[in-house]
């Protein structure tokens, strides 16, 4: 599996070092997704990122933590082997279509290179591979498609091409940044069964980062809930869906137009914003936006030992403020 122990990310803002994501743990299994979830700012891009070491052009610096992949260490890795991981064993569809392809250069170029990075092919076998990997998302007039530029490709064109690209290399994982979010809302739905499909059909783990909770409900097997640079729930889509436990994940739940259908209602939204890195509250980090907190929520010292994970997976390490909400509930 592509495993992430007690992960911690800094970064820099105003010339001072401030952690962003804390003590984050994951388990990517092959065959099975994951859908990292959260409002926009609490460090799903940065931790995805992080996986393929990626932060490091950023000037994002893991400052404790292992991301092992099938047991060994990417940290450990010198720069060729981690280029043959990138794209090869691991690879990623970014956040945005529209500029996460190369302008200079064609789209079957940009494919065949990946191709001929990963796999032993000469060119005319990486061009054929191309042109099934085009055929394979759905495009049309492929022949045609690789001689195009990005620039005058459709938004939903340039996404299935990404989706092509993060195929090419034949990787056993794939991380999916927000995958639908710049798509019209008719070219989102021919996208989720198109990833969900070559998901399947490759028994490939993917990571899906996402805020939108239609998505993870068609695509995920399991959920981790992020707020403020800590996952604060994590557990089996039916049971995170059925009986969320985190007030956190309870509010998002509400907002979604589904839990709003009644008459006239209004759609519910959390108050507030999350917290900037460096701006984090003491205790638990949503205490000011959340309804149901006690004096104890701004307190640190609360043992662990009443958390569960809801899908039963003991390995999981929680954080401290999972456990509080919980001993919350208890107390209430």
């Amino acid at each position: 599996m592509l495993e992430v122990q007690g992960l911690t990310l800094q970064i820099t803002v105003d010339g001072e070092p401030v952690r962003a994501v804390s003590n984050l743990s994951l388990n990517i299994q092959p065959g099975r997704v994951l859908a990292l979830v959260g409002e926009s700012g609490c460090g799903k891009s940065l931790t995805a990122q992080a996986l393929l070491r990626l932060g490091e052009f950023q000037g994002v610096k893991k400052t404790s933590g292992k991301i092992l992949l099938e047991g060994i260490d990417l940290d450990a890795m010198d720069r060729e082997s981690l280029r043959k991981v990138r794209g090869g064993k691991i690879s990623m569809i970014f956040q945005e279509p529209m500029t996460a392809l190369n302008p200079v250069f064609s789209v079957g170029s940009q494919i065949v290179e990946v191709i001929r990075l990963h796999l032993d092919m000469n060119k005319q076998q990486a061009l054929a591979r191309a042109k099934q990997l085009l055929h394979d998302v759905g495009l049309q007039q492929v022949e045609q498609l690789l001689k195009q530029y990005p620039d005058s490709l459709s938004g939903g064109m340039r996404q299935r091409i990404l989706i092509a690209m993060a195929m090419a290399g034949d990787p056993d994982y794939i991380i999916a940044d927000e995958p639908t979010t710049a798509l019209d809302v008719s070219v989102q739905k021919r996208m989720i069964h198109l990833l969900r499909n070559l998901q399947r059909k490759r028994n490939l783990g993917m990571l899906l980062v996402t805020h939108d909770f239609g998505l993870v409900a068609e695509m995920a097997d399991d959920v981790a809930v992020m707020y403020a640079g800590e996952v604060i729930e994590y557990g089996a889509v039916a049971d995170i869906f059925e009986a969320p436990s985190h007030p956190y994940t309870q509010a998002l739940m509400q907002c979604r137009p589904e839990a709003n259908r009644e008459k006239h209602a209004t759609l519910k939204v959390i108050s507030g914003q999350v917290p900037a890195p460096g701006r984090w509250p003491s205790g638990c980090r949503f205490a000011p936006r959340c309804t149901k907190k006690i004096a104890s929520c701004t307190q640190n010292d609360i043992a662990l030992n009443c958390w569960q994970s809801p899908s039963g997976d003991s390995s999981i390490s929680p954080s401290p403020h999972m456990a509080r909400c919980l001993r919350v509930a208890e107390l209430q």
